[in-house]
């Protein structure tokens, strides 16, 4: 088990001398707790697979150093830094039982065999396969076939960290909920540092304590799932995190009021230091504004409703700008209409970053 720290890591597949722009990870430092259970999240090639492959030694870093509870392992392959990696496709033996395959990283160690089917037979009870231990692995289904690869991961109690990049993609969707609140049980009942890569916000919300959203290579925010959803310090956070993503809408800042496409809004708090010429936007997400009768709000017009089942959605406009509402239970609404938003859940951004208002 380790505390992983990234110091000033960095990497272009173009070589140390590429432009910043063209770097898969652009320069960051983040530290990893031991025990802790981390997921990176992001769109596809925003470069948290070559982040993951990065701490797992997979790949040598254009710049900066990786420590493992303070040891630099920068050089060190991944057998030397003792992680665990289960990929998007399940990584096993067809020809061997499902026991063989829990056993192989364990015989491949000279763990005495007592030891090896003690273990073998507790990550089994773990994963739920007890049942096909004698079985061999051909045959059995993809997520039967994930398990083994997640048990090969976890059979080995002196693990570093276990990295898991993708690994529920292949699974059938009434199956993903299965296995994600198993890596979860497996999480507390083992405390070893987890690292999940995905592009699915409920699979990073559902496994980690600590989500970390990368996108062009940047990490843009690293916090619990509450703190993305609440308080998004980018206005991408703001966009990836939730479904409807988060309402974005240009505006002038004046103290404690805000001009969004002509109309005023009052603000909790005042922004007196926001700069003139900063391209300043309001953020507030659609949980957080509710569809009204004309005249009660910011005026609107109602483009259509979208029922979610135990939610209705409001897809409005205002001037040019398109926002999403929540629809209260019994309105009924098309054409004008107005909007209210929770001044307490409105959030103001210059050049895409938080911005701190003032009491």
């Amino acid at each position: 088990m380790a505390r992983i720290d990234l110091v000033d890591i960095g990497h272009s597949y173009a070589g140390s001398d590429a432009p910043e722009v063209s770097h898969a990870v652009k320069p960051m430092s983040l530290t990893w707790r031991q025990g802790g259970a981390y997921a990176l999240l992001g769109p596809s090639g925003c470069g948290k697979t070559t982040l993951l492959n990065i701490i797992s030694g997979i790949v040598v870093p254009s710049r900066g150093r990786i420590l493992f509870n303070e040891r630099d392992v920068t050089s060190l392959s991944t057998q030397a830094r003792n992680i665990a990696q289960v990929f998007q496709f399940p990584v096993i033996y067809d020809t061997m039982t499902v026991a063989q395959n829990l056993a192989f990283p364990l015989k491949n160690r000279r763990v005495p065999p007592r030891e090896i089917e003690a273990r073998v037979g507790e990550i089994a009870e773990l994963l739920d396969l007890t049942d096909v231990l004698g079985r061999k692995a051909v045959g059995l289904t993809a997520d039967v076939k994930q398990k083994i690869s997640l048990g090969r991961g976890l059979v080995r109690s002196d693990v570093a960290a276990i990295l898991f990049d993708e690994p529920l993609t292949v699974i059938d969707p009434h199956l993903k909920w299965q296995l994600r609140s198993k890596l979860k049980a497996l999480h507390r009942a083992l405390d070893v540092t987890m690292i999940y890569v995905t592009h699915d916000q409920t699979e990073a919300m559902t496994f980690a304590d600590t989500v970390v959203v990368m996108h062009d290579g940047r990490i843009m925010q690293s916090g619990t799932p509450a703190e993305l959803f609440e308080r998004p310090e980018h206005t991408f956070v703001g966009h990836f995190i939730g479904s409807p993503g988060m309402n974005v809408l240009p505006a002038e800042i004046s103290g404690r009021e805000a001009r969004v496409a002509g109309h005023t809004i009052a603000m909790v708090k005042s922004y007196p230091t926001l700069a003139a010429n900063a391209r300043a936007e309001l953020g507030v997400r659609p949980e957080f504004v509710r569809l009204a009768a004309p005249g009660c709000g910011l005026p609107v017009h109602v483009e259509r409703i979208d029922n979610l089942g135990r939610v209705r959605i409001a897809r409005l406009r205002v001037g040019d700008l398109k926002l999403v509402a929540t629809v209260p239970r019994g309105l009924e609404l098309t054409g004008a209409a107005s909007v209210v938003f929770d001044p307490a859940r409105v959030h103001v951004y210059a050049e895409s970053r938080l911005v701190a208002g003032a009491d």
